[in-house]
């Protein structure tokens, strides 16, 4: 809607942000069935611009789980309905922390993934994010590249 939209008519990054954030809270939420907070988000691929008028979804699973946190995939991808065409537009892993009663951090459930696509998926999500680190690591060892 315009109102998320900048002065070329394409989604703001923060507002994409928060629908990332959002989705992944609610994801959280649904495994831990449990109140959630954000503990981290890794950096941001924005792949492409979601223009004014396209059709975004957005979806997040979780594809780890710590003691008392819950790492999860969010992807973004906008659709044209005039073209019918879909594009990958953003991606991120989230870290979120499962709260009890008293807002303090709690246990949240063993990751099970009983189907060879559930495997798959989390497969996916773990080798994806370690590519990423390392990525991320040779670029702060190597320095920026300059232009």
């Amino acid at each position: 809607m315009p109102n998320d939209t900048n002065n070329l008519g394409r989604a703001l990054g923060g507002s994409v942000l928060h629908w990332m954030d959002i989705c992944g809270a609610i994801s959280a939420r649904r495994f831990s069935r449990r109140q959630v907070v954000t503990a981290s988000m890794d950096h941001v691929d924005f792949l492409a611009p979601i223009e004014l008028g396209d059709i975004v979804t957005v979806t997040g699973y979780v594809f780890d789980t710590g003691r008392t946190s819950m790492e999860l995939k969010v992807d973004v991808e906008a659709a044209r309905p005039s073209s019918n065409e879909t594009r990958e537009t953003a991606s991120s892993f989230f870290t979120f922390v499962a709260l009890d009663e008293d807002e303090s951090a709690t246990r949240v459930p063993e990751l099970r993934c009983p189907t060879e696509s559930e495997r798959s998926l989390r497969d996916q999500a773990l080798d994806e994010r370690h590519r990423r680190r390392q990525e991320l690591a040779a670029h702060a060892t190597n320095g920026p590249t300059r232009r």
